[in-house]
């Protein structure tokens, strides 16, 4: 992270074709802030995730004005949880806090979620919907990703983008290096000491999301592929299934044909090999697939990010 002296909150804002929704976004949280803090003691990190409209314009014309507008540009787009990550990297805050940038989460609401952060003593807020304004594909993923979210990491936590997060924190999650990021699963990796608090949601003010349905369940089957072994364990479950019923099925094959004509010589046999090895074969691609998937958890160092512009100082 950065090693500048701590100020007292960043927000950062992962952007994605969202040039007509920035500068009200900015307007408001710096209204919020600026009533709230000291003009040195905050800072918003907006980070481009190489999105193809003029955000990228309108960024450099925010921080041109501003001294506490911080703006960074990626060479590509990585997608929202590496952008993130990249503005964990850069941002001074004693307290994080991730917005997206479509207004559909309210700038007003920052102090909620930081007030509930340093007050009940949590590592990690989420501010939770009282109502979803998503569409119908989009609600259907997003429950998708919190459905596995507490299969695998066994918390009943609601996850949203809207999140406030202790440096200490942030601090152990950018020490991961894997490029294939999940933010929350990362977060849940190292506390369970998570609250939330409930939030308005908007429509969004423009455009579309850059989540499909298609991405979203992307991103629930990431939840599994790299936070947990439960697919691989269900493999090894499902061989040694498959090897009780081939050796059950053989059993009952070989009194058959002691007991009776079977018209193909040789046909007991050929069932029994059949389903006995079918069945060892998906017991030891489970258990081989255990250790490749360890390895894979520890060993996947393509880059995080990649920096084209920034980030801009304070000040």
């Amino acid at each position: 992270m950065s090693l500048a002296p701590p100020i007292e909150v960043s927000v950062i804002v992962p952007v994605y074709r969202s040039q007509n929704t920035l500068r009200e976004l900015w307007t408001r949280l710096e209204a919020t802030l600026s009533a709230r803090y000291a003009a040195d003691a905050w800072e918003v990190v907006f980070v481009d995730d190489e999105s193809p409209d003029d955000s990228w314009q309108v960024l450099e014309q925010l921080a041109a004005a501003a001294p506490q507008a911080r703006i960074i540009q990626l060479m590509r787009n990585f997608g929202q949880h590496n952008a993130l990550m990249c503005g964990f990297h850069h941002a001074d805050g004693r307290v994080l806090v991730t917005i997206d940038d479509d207004l559909q989460h309210e700038p007003e609401c920052v102090p909620r979620l930081v007030d509930t952060l340093l007050e009940d003593g949590h590592d990690l807020v989420y501010g939770v919907y009282e109502v979803k304004r998503h569409a119908g594909g989009r609600n259907l993923g997003s429950a998708l990703v919190n459905g596995f979210y507490r299969v695998v990491f066994r918390m009943p936590v609601s996850v949203t983008s809207f999140r406030a997060v202790r440096r200490e924190l942030i601090e152990a999650v950018v020490r991961y290096d894997l490029n294939f990021t999940y933010i929350d699963g990362l977060l849940a990796w190292n506390t369970r000491r998570i609250g939330m608090v409930e939030v308005p949601h908007h429509a969004r003010a423009g455009g579309r999301s850059g989540y499909s349905l298609s991405k979203l369940v992307g991103l629930a089957m990431n939840v599994f592929t790299n936070f947990s072994l439960l697919p691989l364990q269900a493999v090894s479950i499902l061989g040694l299934l498959a090897a009780a019923v081939g050796l059950s099925l053989g059993v009952w094959y070989l009194l058959w044909a002691l007991l009776s004509e079977i018209a193909v010589p040789g046909y007991a046999s050929i069932i029994v090999a059949v389903l006995v090895l079918g069945g060892i074969q998906l017991l030891s691609l489970g258990i081989v697939g255990e250790y490749l998937g360890r390895l894979h958890l520890n060993v996947n160092r393509k880059p995080q990010f990649t920096v084209r512009t920034g980030p801009t100082r304070r000040g």
